[in-house]
């Protein structure tokens, strides 16, 4: 460098310090190399203790704990339908460290809320499907129905009944305002904050009907402890053989089955992203954690982001043609 003017010098001396931070910079970045090794990654369960939510992130948690060798801590974050939850990672630093486990009302969300704390599409990068179910409508033991057909005959001619869902428009909300607008039945329907309160007022017999994911009320049927009246899939579920469904029930073509899906953060690098993704994938095709879910009713999808980004825009276009047509609105 002897040879070199000072102003020569001084240049080629700013380029390789440049270069340094450079190096440092991309050293440190997420997503390479160095993710997820830095710190434990924090997984949003969108609703309360004891429901779908929960359980399916609990289960996906420790899948992906032995997957990634990082702890990886659930954190139940619920309330207004999910959108507190998802409010709370899509607002995180994009650094691969905080996703979100939804449930359908994802897709409803949009078109029931007047101000949503985020936008759907680009603040929220989609990961992975992680599955579907049927929903199930089950019968307190206390309301003395025993079946649908005896549920659609008592209310065609006039009887009210009450049925409580995960909130207004979920899913299950919308199945069951459907049906009762094709049927001109009278139901009355009760939201509730999240899947454990509503089971446990179906169990002690505070609501005659519940609609919930086979997931979330499987358990109380195999105990006795609610009656299965039909499923909401076209075709039966394997792990309910013995329960209609609605389509065979009087009602054909009907369909609304329950979703889960991994998201997150908008800006989260599409290298942390993918990387997520081949995980969750990985972990949920294990034989371990298919067969869990599977048991309880939930089809593993799994597939990339973009086909997680098309199932939502379809859920999106069509429950939320539902909600405006029929002008529901939150009232809770």
């Amino acid at each position: 460098m002897q040879f070199l003017s000072k102003m020569a010098k001084r240049a080629l001396l700013t380029c390789l310090a440049v270069i340094g931070m450079i190096g440092i910079a991309s050293a440190q970045a997420p997503g390479v190399g160095s993710w997820p090794t830095q710190k434990p990654i924090r997984l949003i369960a969108v609703f309360p203790p004891g429901g779908s939510v929960d359980q399916v992130a609990r289960i996906l948690a420790a899948a992906l704990q032995t997957e990634l060798k990082q702890n990886v801590i659930v954190e139940n974050v619920g309330g207004a339908s999910g959108v507190i939850g998802t409010a709370a990672m899509a607002r995180a630093e994009p650094d691969g460290y905080t996703f979100a486990v939804v449930f359908d009302t994802h897709g409803v969300n949009p078109s029931l809320k007047d101000k949503l704390p985020y936008d759907t599409i680009k603040d929220i990068a989609p990961v992975t499907l992680i599955g579907t179910s049927p929903m199930v409508l089950v019968a307190s033991k206390s309301s003395g129905i025993t079946s649908f057909k005896q549920l659609v005959e008592q209310s065609k001619k006039g009887k009210q009944f009450s049925y409580g869902s995960i909130g207004i428009g979920s899913l299950g909300h919308l199945a069951m305002a459907r049906l009762a607008k094709q049927s001109g039945f009278d139901w009355n329907h009760i939201p509730y904050r999240g899947g454990g309160p509503l089971m446990q007022d179906v169990l002690g017999g505070q609501v005659e009907l519940a609609i919930g994911s086979e997931f979330l009320v499987k358990p109380h049927i195999d105990s006795g402890g609610v009656i299965p009246l039909v499923v909401t899939t076209p075709k039966r579920s394997p792990a309910l053989p013995n329960v209609p469904t609605i389509s065979e029930s009087g009602f054909p073509g009907f369909d609304a089955p329950a979703w889960w899906a991994l998201l997150a953060p908008g800006k989260t690098p599409p290298a942390i992203v993918n990387a997520m993704n081949q995980a969750a994938t990985k972990a949920l095709k294990s034989p371990a954690v298919a067969n869990k879910l599977e048991t309880q009713g939930i089809a593993v999808v799994a597939g990339g982001p973009e086909t997680l980004r098309d199932f939502i825009g379809k859920q999106i276009a069509t429950w939320g043609k539902f909600v405006i047509q029929n002008n529901i609105k939150e009232t809770n």
